[in-house]
């Protein structure tokens, strides 16, 4: 056979493959998490890269004398299901997962109050230190687990920024000048830059870029008069959150932080309000809440071109029985993977989940085009 036909066959074979196997084949779904025994309701959190493991917590029922209710670290596995994740006190909450998935943070409940926590891929849980008072959480983590971030007490007990370093040491960031506390809520993959916040008395809150270089306050959308970011990009590049005036409850929009620091909104769905809380590697996809036209809170995903997308819109398809997504609070590196919290009709109770949304088929026929392109241009002379 000529080389060219050889090309040829290849090429027809593996746009085959394509269209009616392989990745084609596989179609997005949802995953609901359930809770761990006794539970209420659970939410999910964050999501490693390949979306195998989930970080979240759920809440216990509350008996007929008022006890229950505790908050319960919890990480789902696609292999093991939802367990629980070893604690110190009656509360706890697992935020935030390495990309690689073998570490989870968060804090529970210490005899002195909150302590930030780290679990090991084994389940083995670690406290992270303080400034040298007695409380400090942990919200995000960098890609391969190393650097955690967050915040701590300092002796006088006032909350400060804080990276923990794979060692323990606890790197203090300090507070911006003009403000009275600071908190981390997200690292980049190489943990060099963070997504970071800042109050200050009578009700005024800062969203801010850190670097080693110091903190880089981040503009403030036009008629808002606080704002909160939520996550960084894993280039270090976009920060997602919002801004807000009062306390933000009633009025709230979703916006996002370029590199050069200007501030972009990124709208609504119908209603008043929105938030963001997750971003993809790149910036360019990003995910969180809105309220729809008839004032319902709904999950968002946006893109770059696209604009803001209600997900029960985009896979009202995986969601014929009644159930829907309520808000998407992290995504996976690439974006395929998000989750967050909605309602699950078949056990009717607000439940964690986990989409998967699978490369549309328009990407994949791309892909085949360029292949067979490809092997088109090695017949040439």
């Amino acid at each position: 056979m000529r080389l060219g036909t050889v090309f040829q066959a290849l090429a027809s074979v593996s746009v085959a493959a394509l269209l009616t196997g392989g990745a084609w084949a596989q179609q997005p779904s949802i995953t609901w998490l359930g809770t761990l025994p006794n539970g209420a309701r659970s939410y999910a959190q964050g999501v490693s890269a390949d979306g195998a493991v989930v970080a979240g917590y759920d809440e216990a029922v509350i008996d007929d004398e008022g006890v229950g209710g505790e908050l319960r670290a919890l990480r789902w596995t696609r292999t093991g299901g939802t367990t629980p994740l070893a604690t110190r006190g009656a509360n706890s909450q697992s935020l935030a997962v390495s990309a690689d998935g073998r570490v989870i943070v968060g804090w529970t409940e210490h005899p002195n109050g909150w302590r930030a926590a780290k679990w090991g891929a084994d389940g083995s849980l670690t406290l992270l230190g303080t400034l040298g008072g007695a409380q400090s959480a942990a919200y995000g983590v960098s890609a391969d687990g190393a650097i955690v971030v967050g915040w701590a007490d300092d002796a006088t007990n006032r909350p400060a920024a804080v990276r923990w370093q794979a060692d323990g040491t606890v790197d203090d960031l300090g507070v911006p000048t003009g403000f009275t506390t600071s908190w981390a809520t997200g690292a980049s993959a190489d943990g060099s830059t963070l997504a970071a916040n800042a109050y200050a008395d009578r009700f005024r809150w800062q969203a801010f870029r850190w670097r080693s270089s110091g903190w880089e306050s981040l503009p403030m959308l036009d008629g808002y008069e606080n704002s909160l970011a939520a996550a960084v990009a894993a280039n270090g590049a976009v920060i997602v959150g919002r801004a807000f005036n009062g306390f933000g409850f009633e009025d709230s929009v979703a916006v996002y932080w370029t590199p050069d620091g200007a501030v972009v909104s990124l709208g609504a769905l119908g209603g008043a309000w929105s938030a963001a809380y997750g971003v993809s590697a790149n910036g360019a996809i990003i995910v969180g809440a809105a309220e729809d036209s008839a004032r319902r809170l709904r999950a968002f995903r946006w893109a770059a071109g696209v604009g803001m997308e209600d997900l029960n819109r985009v896979y009202a398809r995986l969601l014929t029985d009644g159930s829907f997504l309520e808000a998407a609070y992290g995504i996976s590196l690439d974006g395929r993977y998000i989750v967050g919290v909605g309602y699950n009709a078949a056990t009717n109770r607000a439940e964690g989940f986990l989409l998967d949304t699978v490369p549309e088929p328009a990407s994949l026929l791309a892909l085949s085009v360029g292949l067979v392109g490809l092997l088109r241009a090695r017949r040439r002379p």
